[in-house]
């Protein structure tokens, strides 16, 4: 039995790790792959929203049935739809057809994740730990993701970088990119293909199961109402600078070219990395809360401050600080929604937590385009970002400090 709980998770790191890498992969490239396509800073934001919105549609639906359909079942799904996005980037620059593979496939304009399969996972995983070994689990389960999506962020650039330098045009550049992200869909099918039924969901007792309806619910409701709502106002505020468009502005305000840009994000999700699976030792000192809300603020603070740096350099070494401790509050946020929460409605509550955040997410790329679309406003979305981020900080703390965890 531990045995197959073990290969189990192994085996969800390994998909997490092949996911993060495509995601990564591809966010340094993404909207300078929109740009060569001809669109202006408002289709680029346009698009990236599409991206998010059709997360949301695929994401709540997806997880919303994993426990009663199977969460293998939609972990494959969720894979056919990389490889069906990745192809349909690969083959045309069509606004109208990358819209739609926007809207129906999984694209990560942030290198974070996107789509059904972190919630599914998430309580795959919390239940092949015991509970008092579930955070320090998400840290390095993060770690990981961070690790994988450093290295496909320097693979996609130095390789839009070297392609280019034999010759190729930087849109067949960017189309590799898109390849390279659909095999790696082709990987993550091989992989879920493996999940035993030890990460199924357990049977509801009968009462829970005539409680929970449709959603998944029962006496978590309002818990997981109040803490999407703010995860959702976090999100909005998170979409303004999301990889693709920090990438973007680099390039534009500095001439920052792919590799360098590559491998400033190497650098940057590795320290993310370190920073969430240190959170777990302050997590066990201060409680999850605290961590979340305590390292999150500092690190908007920071965000705020790197368009005021008047150097490139400057402003990387603002960045790069900033993503030093910029995760701290993801495995604990991960680990306090999976506490509060009855074990039967981890799935269907990390899933409605991760939708809530796509509905946030999904406007601000559009917003942020065309504030950046407009000279005077060009380093806003760093403000908007970091302020906004701020005021969810200060309102989590307020709504929850009697239920920590």
């Amino acid at each position: 039995m531990m045995h197959a709980a073990t290969g189990d998770i192994v085996l969800l790191f390994s998909t997490r790790i092949t996911r993060l890498f495509a995601y990564g992969f591809v966010s340094v490239v993404l909207a300078l792959y929109l740009a060569a396509t001809g669109l202006s800073a408002a289709g680029i934001g346009a698009i990236l929203t599409a991206t998010l919105a059709g997360d949301i549609l695929v994401s709540l639906w997806v997880t919303m049935v994993a426990d009663r359909v199977g969460r293998k079942n939609m972990l494959l799904l969720g894979s056919a739809l990389m490889i069906l996005a990745g192809l349909v980037f690969l083959v045309t620059d069509n606004p109208v057809w990358i819209t739609i593979a926007a809207i129906l496939g999984i694209i990560s304009p942030s290198g974070n994740e996107i789509g059904p399969f972190l919630s599914i996972e998430q309580a795959a995983l919390s239940q092949l730990v015991p509970d008092d070994r579930r955070t320090r689990l998400f840290g390095w389960y993060n770690l990981a993701g961070s690790f994988a999506t450093a290295a496909g962020a320097l693979a996609g650039g130095w390789l839009a970088k070297f392609l280019q330098g034999y010759g190729w045009s930087a849109l067949e550049a960017y189309r590799s990119i898109m390849a390279g992200y659909a095999a790696c869909g082709v990987v993550l099918v091989l992989l879920f293909a493996f999940l035993s039924r030890k990460a199924e969901a357990a049977a509801a007792t009968g009462e829970a199961k005539g409680m929970k309806g449709a959603i998944g619910l029962h006496r978590s409701k309002k818990t997981v109402f109040k803490l999407s709502s703010l995860f959702a106002l976090d999100a909005f505020a998170g979409g303004f600078v999301v990889q693709s468009m920090i990438a973007w502005w680099f390039h534009l305000r500095y001439g920052v070219d792919e590799g360098l840009l590559g491998s400033l994000f190497f650098g940057a999700n590795l320290l993310a990395g370190f920073s969430a699976l240190l959170a777990t030792r302050i997590a066990d000192r201060i409680g999850l809360l605290r961590t979340m809300v305590f390292t999150h603020i500092p690190s908007n603070v920071l965000l705020c401050l790197v368009p005021l740096m008047p150097s490139l350099w400057l402003a990387v070494a603002v960045l790069l600080l900033r993503f030093s401790i910029s995760q701290m509050d993801v495995p604990a946020r991960q680990s306090y929604t999976m506490a509060v929460v009855a074990p039967d409605e981890r799935s269907a509550a990390s899933g409605i937590t991760m939708v809530a955040r796509s509905v946030g997410a999904a406007a601000s790329p559009l917003l942020g385009g065309l504030l950046m679309s407009q000279p005077l406003l060009f380093s806003a979305p760093f403000f908007v970002a970091g302020g906004l981020k701020i005021v969810y900080d200060l309102f989590l703390y307020k709504m929850f400090r009697d239920m920590d965890a």
